[in-house]
């Protein structure tokens, strides 16, 4: 008989002898830990970075927050980071936040880049550009395109590589036929998809997929008023759908935004994550 992992509910993500007891997701805020409890594990997770925008032709999607995990100190103060905020001003995608708590720290996902690639995974620090960070385990970079454990972004037209925190999509610079953007791949955390303006028929890529939440959809059709990409899953919550030829917003807990085209306005990255256990 075949078991799922993903719906059998002696399976868990807590931390073995550990209980969830507190999600924090307010950008700053004082948190109150029991007396007696000195140490804690803590997940935290960083903001996602936001898609991109052209002039013509499609950006390419935000890349994942940084996912790292671990026991720290107790302590009172904790930051979590915003994700990249869109525009549709032409250029690269605002990179997400750091999120810290204690000695648990993990940085932003990288904002879809000035052109078609997506955005790096974020690792223990902010990515850049269409790389991944050296994450909180110490897992190398990813170059674009590469899996890693944060993955680089997907090149011109490609789906993001696999990683727990991946890159976005990349983006379509073709702007005649039929075009189909780069979507978010699978990962924990997922960046978002890319995007394509064509006077032909254009689709944009979907947001990334994770166990427990879907990515947003691109949206297609004929001329440069399509061809938005979606937002990708975060950790707590799914991807929006993108509109028109404009990025759908990442998901809570560090999705990537979707890529926009033709200057509509990219999706913003999903806010970090930090939760507790003891």
């Amino acid at each position: 008989m075949s078991v799922s992992i993903y719906n059998n509910s002696s399976f868990t993500d807590s931390p073995y002898g550990l209980k969830l007891q507190q999600t924090i997701i307010a950008s700053s805020s004082s948190v109150v830990i029991p007396t007696g409890i000195n140490r804690v594990y803590a997940i935290v997770i960083g903001g996602g970075g936001a898609g991109s925008t052209q002039t013509t032709g499609g950006g390419g999607g935000g890349g994942a927050g940084g996912y790292s995990a671990g026991w720290t100190y107790a302590t009172t103060s904790v930051t979590v980071g915003a994700g990249g905020t869109g525009s549709s001003t032409a250029g690269a995608g605002a990179n997400g936040n750091s999120s810290i708590y204690g000695m648990v720290m993990a940085g932003g996902g990288a904002g879809g880049i000035n052109g078609t690639g997506g955005g790096g995974g974020g690792g223990a620090i902010t990515s850049t550009g269409n790389f991944s960070a050296i994450s909180y385990t110490g897992a190398p970079v990813a170059n674009a395109g590469i899996v890693g454990y944060a993955s680089g972004g997907g090149a011109s037209g490609t789906t993001a590589p696999a990683g727990v925190s991946q890159g976005g999509g990349g983006g379509v610079t073709g702007v005649t036929g039929t075009q189909t953007a780069g979507g978010g791949g699978r990962g924990l955390i997922c960046g978002g998809g890319g995007a394509v303006g064509t006077k032909g028929v254009g689709t944009g890529g979907a947001g990334g997929t994770n166990d427990f939440y879907a990515g947003g959809t691109g949206t297609s059709g004929t001329g440069t008023s399509f061809g938005g990409g979606g937002g990708g899953a975060g950790i707590s919550s799914v991807g929006a759908n993108a509109s028109a030829n404009n990025g759908g917003n990442g998901g809570d807990g560090g999705g990537g935004g979707g890529a926009a085209s033709t200057l509509g306005t990219a999706g913003s990255g999903g806010r970090g994550e930090v939760r507790l256990y003891y």
